[in-house]
């Protein structure tokens, strides 16, 4: 049950009951202590004085009329305006009880939306850096959320393969003759080497770059053997970025992709469209939309260019025929894009054209998730000490290596195999979980001493957690089907933890509504220390009383699903011995 709705639901009610207007919204939120009770009604004081009234009268008068002695024990009111709601254990626990009888841990279905969430979006020709971690994890993270309550997903890697750089490769493979052999010389390596090569040549030697062009303009055009050095350039790319996303657990394979190639069809309809409906006009050959939101330094308007006076196209154009196909051929009710933060002017400048012509359907939700750099402990962005962009592979490499000496120095008794394969989860989980448990709007500085730490916020201290229940339920010896269903909670720590385990649903409608896993991480982070103040404060083996001991042994086992679930939604693997 998602008791924060629940209650949002209940107030909403009684405002009406105590004449507040409707436009005006309750705000209940978690207690941040426990001594001003379980949840709390703020935004009180805001309300009472638009309705020019004493914000502790008006509080008495919403305590009054609330209808919650079903569930709470005592509601408080607080000055200057706060109404506190300490809940009774009693309906915790049968809140918990309906949890055990249902699937998905008793998390509420949903009206599904079709939701695209763009991310992760590598460079073609080139390996994944660091640079593309935050909007692979991050949006990875958020697919499987949505995908979790229900909403049906689509996963979209929005990559470049239809611009200049493709030109500049092909026209040097054409020119040191590795057309040839291309399908035997050409691997990941080869290919940036040819891409720092073709770009140092392109920007010096005109005749080169006019070249490089014109093979743009074949590739475009459909030539046979343009596109053939052209797909093997894409496939040896996607193979290489596919190794990474199978490291990282992360769900992207290659039925997600959609290049600009994808949407090259389109675009002359699009111009001849938004001609006809006077949106572009051309100026000094060029086709351009001008927009009133959009103007330079002297409050001229400015315009946006869809198609150059040559007849090549932009990227504008490219996202324009694409957010078009995802409104109108997807029927996308909400479309998410992880990309990176400079990007945010251009598309806004692409949804208010589309939207302008109407092709973004009115309902569609478009969301712009921006997130923060990776930064050293100087604080400057993360790269090697010759100060080159971190490769991917390079960084989960290391990862690797500094788990395995963590496993070798705590002696672990396991053999080879098991070591390699407890290092690879600890050091992928330790990696994903430093990035999402940060705030995605933020910079943050990369620690490798701080994220394979066993105590704190990360993830090796929660997966610990979940072996430990683990363990503590295999030493039970009880058959799970036979523990007695009743939850009986009595004991202050019981009444914590079951609470915070009916607190998991608000978390992830929290994280699917924001696209913050951040909150997921801080949550489970708490679970797993609330679990451990439980363990210490209730016996669970050594208790002779059957009830209380099935009882306690329900929570565990639904606090070890809980934290499972919750990683995987982070795209974290567990193991159930560590």
């Amino acid at each position: 049950m998602n008791i924060q709705l629940f209650l949002i639901k209940k107030i909403k009610q009684t405002f009406i009951y105590a004449h507040i207007p409707i436009k005006y919204n309750a705000n209940v939120q978690q207690s941040a202590k426990q001594k001003f009770g379980d949840y709390q009604i703020n935004g009180i004081m805001a309300i009472a004085k638009q309705l020019n009234t004493h914000p502790y009268k008006l509080a008495t008068k919403i305590a009054n009329l609330l209808k919650l002695n079903d569930i709470a024990y005592k509601i408080e009111i607080a000055k200057p305006g706060f109404i506190n709601i300490f809940l009774k254990p009693k309906w915790i626990a049968q809140q918990i009880n309906e949890i055990l009888s249902t699937s998905k841990l008793g998390i509420s279905s949903v009206i599904p939306q079709t939701i695209i969430i763009d991310y992760s979006s590598p460079n073609m020709a080139k390996k994944m850096h660091i640079g593309h971690l935050r909007s692979t994890i991050i949006g990875d993270s958020t697919a499987r959320t949505l995908s979790f309550l229900g909403h049906n997903i689509i996963r979209v890697n929005h990559i470049g393969d239809w611009g200049t750089q493709f030109g500049m490769i092909i026209a040097y493979i054409k020119q040191k003759k590795y057309n040839n052999n291309i399908y035997q010389e050409i691997n990941i390596d080869k290919l940036e080497e040819f891409y720092t090569k073709a770009k140092a040549k392109y920007d010096k030697d005109l005749c080169f770059a006019k070249t490089a062009r014109n093979y743009v303009v074949k590739l475009q055009n459909g030539d046979k053997n343009i596109r053939e050095i052209w797909k093997k350039i894409i496939d040896v790319t996607l193979q290489e970025n596919q190794k990474i996303y199978k490291r990282l657990n992360v769900t992207l394979t290659n039925d997600h992709i959609m290049g600009e190639s994808a949407y090259h069809n389109m675009i002359p309809k699009i111009i001849t469209d938004l001609k006809n409906k006077k949106l572009a006009t051309i100026n000094s050959g060029a086709t351009v939309v001008y927009l009133d939101n959009l103007k330079n330094k002297k409050g001229k308007k400015m315009g946006v260019i869809i198609q150059k006076k040559d007849g090549s196209y932009l990227y504008t154009t490219t996202d324009l025929a694409c957010v078009k196909y995802r409104s109108e051929t997807l029927k996308a009710d909400r479309i998410i894009y992880y990309i990176d933060y400079r990007q945010h002017q251009h598309l806004n400048q692409v949804w208010n054209i589309a939207q302008k012509a109407g092709y973004i359907h009115t309902h569609v939700s478009l969301e712009y998730h921006a997130f923060g750099m990776i930064l050293d402990k100087n604080k400057q962005p993360f790269k090697t000490r010759s100060g080159k962009t971190i490769k991917l592979t390079e960084l989960l490499d290391e990862g690797f290596k500094r788990a395995q000496n963590l496993i070798s120095n705590k002696k672990l008794n396991m053999n080879s195999t098991n070591s390699k394969k407890l290092a690879h989860i600890i050091s992928i989980g330790a990696i994903k979980y430093a990035d999402l448990s940060k705030n995605r709007l933020t910079d943050y500085i990369f620690d490798w001493n701080k994220m394979l730490n066993f105590e704190g916020n990360t993830a090796p201290y929660i997966q610990y957690a979940f072996t430990r229940i683990t363990s503590i339920l295999e030493n039970s010896k009880e058959n799970k089907k036979c523990l007695i269903k009743e939850i009986e909670l009595k004991n202050k720590q019981e009444i914590l933890l079951a609470l915070y385990i009916l607190r998991f649903e608000e978390t992830i409608i929290t994280v699917a509504k924001k696209g913050i896993p951040h909150i997921l991480c801080d949550y489970l982070y708490k679970l797993a220390t609330i679990f451990s103040s439980f363990y210490e404060c209730c016996p669970i083996l050594k208790i002779k009383d059957k009830t209380i001991r099935h009882s306690r042994l329900q929570l565990s086992i639904l606090t070890a699903k809980i934290l499972k679930q919750g990683l995987n939604l982070l795209g974290i693997e567990i193991t159930e011995k560590m």
